[in-house]
């Protein structure tokens, strides 16, 4: 039983996908030129679902191995290798990465806001509503 249900760990969950997708993208503007790059790319639950739906079984044989009776995370960086947008065979739209940079961004900052107020209203019950 966790102390606080699973809304922290989910909220924490999304903060770790959102930081791996911001160093994503950066890294993926940073290599805008660079001869023959692949643009990466992060994927989030959709992966281990698509493994539990295959009838996936598991056991936790440790404290150190992921649970998966819970909802979990399954942040995963994949490479798109079927394409190519410049002449030097690099396929990052800057374009794209800048907007998927913005929403991120947004994203991250709702997260944060929203963790925030879950432990402004710990604190609250904490100080018995004071």
């Amino acid at each position: 039983m966790s102390l606080f249900g699973g809304t922290i760990q989910s909220l924490e969950n999304s903060l770790q996908y959102a930081s791996v997708k911001n160093q994503t993208i950066a890294n993926n503007i940073a290599n805008v030129d660079t001869p023959n790059y692949k643009a990466k790319s992060v994927q989030f639950n959709n992966v281990l679902n698509e493994e539990l739906s295959k009838g996936f079984k598991t056991t936790r044989t440790d404290a150190r191995h992921l649970d998966f009776s819970t909802e979990s995370s399954a942040v995963r960086v994949t490479t798109n290798t079927g394409s190519t947008y410049n002449h030097n065979g690099n396929n990052v739209d800057v374009d794209k990465e800048m907007t998927d940079l913005a929403k991120n961004q947004i994203y991250y900052q709702a997260l944060v806001d929203r963790i925030n107020g879950k432990f402004s209203s710990l604190q609250s019950v904490i100080r018995g509503g004071n």
